[in-house]
C-alpha cells in the first residue's frame, strides 16, 4: 500500500510546527525530536508498522526494546500494569525528567515496542517540545535515540540530519539538549529496584525516594536500551586512557601527523602535531552535556582516532564513564551496537 505523503523535513518548535509533526506521528510517520537528554527518533507506540519503521531506519535488532514517552504520569495505566508504589513515588519526584522506569507492560502493548518481553520502559521527558509533541500525537511515542544503532547519540537537530537525511519524515529543531546523555533506567519489576543504565539521576537519589538500597543490574535483568558491551561509538576508534597516558597515546596513534582528536579535562602543555585537542569541563554534568557533540566534531574533522582521558571513578561520573567504556569497547568489537 502506498503511504500518504508525510515528509515535511526540518521544522522549528512553534505550536504550528509541533502540530504538523504530531500529524506526521498520527499517520504512522517518523519524527525526530528533542528531549532534555538526547534527540529521539519517534513513532506512535500503538502502531506496530510505525514502530517497525524505527527499527528499519536505525538498523536496530528486533529484540532491543524501545522507551515509550508519555505526556504525563496519568498515562501510565495505558502502558503498564501492576504499577508499584515505588514507581509512582519516583514519577512524582523526577517526572518530567531524565528517568525511565521498567514496569510490567499493559495488555495490548505491541511486542515490537518491548522487544518481546513482558516489561516496558516508560518516561515523561523533561523538554517542553517533547511534551507538546507527545500530546499532539495523542498516544505514547516510542523513541530510541535518533542515530544509527550503536553509534553516538545526537544532541542537536543538525546531528540528526547528518545521520539520516531524508530517511526521517520530520525533524523538530528544539536546540541543543540540556543533559546530553541518555536517561537513567530503573527496573522496578524485581524484588528490589535496579539501575539498568546510569544517567543524570544517580542511584543515591533513587534510593532516597524508594526508601531502600538500589541494586546493579544482574544477569536476570530485563533487556534495556544502551546495555550492550559496545555502544555509543563514534565512526573512528576511541581509546580510553588514564590521564598520564593521554599525550603519549595521541603521539603513538599519529606517527605521521594524521589528525587525532583528544578529549581531556585539561589543556595540553606539549601539542602533538596534527592533534585536535578539546578541553572538556571538569564537572560531570557539564562534561556530559558536550561529550557527544565533541565526539561528532572529531568525526567531522576527519580524525582517524579519538583519545579520551578516563573520567574519575567516583559515583558522580558513573553515567559518563559508562558511555565512554562502551564506546571504547566498540573499537575492539565494531559489529556491536540509545534511547533517550
Amino acid at each position: 500500500m502506498t503511504r500518504a505523503p508525510l515528509q515535511i523535513g526540518l521544522v522549528g518548535a512553534s505550536a504550528r510546527d509541533i502540530d504538523a509533526a504530531g500529524a506526521v506521528l498520527r499517520r504512522g510517520g517518523l519524527v525526530a525530536f528533542p528531549t532534555e537528554t538526547v534527540y529521539g527518533l519517534g513513532a506512535r507506540a500503538d502502531d506496530p508498522d510505525a514502530v517497525a519503521r524505527v527499527f528499519a531506519a536505525k538498523g536496530r535488532p528486533a529484540d532491543h526494546p524501545l522507551i515509550v514517552h508519555l505526556a504525563d504520569a496519568s498515562w501510565l495505566g495505558r502502558w503498564a500494569q501492576d504499577v508499584p508504589a515505588a514507581a509512582r513515588a519516583l514519577a512524582a519526584r523526577f517526572w518530567p525528567g531524565p528517568l525511565t522506569l521498567i514496569l510490567r507492560k499493559a495488555p495490548g502493548v505491541p511486542a515490537a515496542v518491548t522487544g518481546g518481553q513482558d516489561t516496558i520502559g516508560v518516561r515523561v521527558p523533561g523538554h517542553p517540545v517533547a511534551l507538546a509533541l507527545v500530546a499532539a500525537a495523542g498516544t505514547g511515542v516510542a523513541a530510541p535515540s535518533a542515530n544509527r544503532f550503536g553509534r553516538v547519540s545526537p544532541t542537536t537537530a543538525e546531528h540528526v540530519l547528518a545521520e539520516f537525511g531524508p530517511a526521517v519524515d520530520c525533524v523538530v529543531d528544539g536546540g541543543p539538549c540540556a543533559v546530553g546523555i541518555e536517561s537513567t533506567i530503573v527496573d522496578l519489576t524485581g524484588a528490589r529496584p535496579r539501575i539498568l543504565r546510569p544517567g543524570a539521576i544517580g542511584a543515591n537519589e533513587v534510593a532516597e525516594v524508594v526508601g531502600e538500597p538500589v541494586e546493579a543490574a544482574g544477569r536476570d535483568a530485563p533487556r534495556a536500551p544502551g546495555r550492550l558491551p559496545a555502544h555509543y561509538a563514534p565512526a573512528v576508534p576511541l581509546h580510553l586512557v588514564d590521564a598520564a597516558a593521554v599525550d603519549r597515546t595521541a603521539a603513538a596513534l599519529s606517527p605521521s601527523g594524521q589528525p587525532i582528536a583528544v578529549l581531556a579535562r585539561r589543556d595540553t602543555a606539549a601539542p602533538v602535531p596534527g592533534c585536535r585537542w578539546w578541553s572538556l569541563p571538569p564537572e560531570p554534568a557539564a562534561y556530559a552535556r558536550v561529550l557527544y557533540a565533541r565526539l561528532r566534531d572529531a568525526e567531522a574533522a576527519g580524525c582517524v582516532a579519538i583519545v579520551v582521558e578516563r573520567p574519575p571513578g567516583d559515583p558522580a561520573w558513573d553515567a559518563v564513564r559508562d558511555r565512554l567504556e562502551r564506546a571504547a569497547a566498540a573499537t575492539a568489537a565494531p559489529s556491536e551496537g540509545g534511547a533517550p
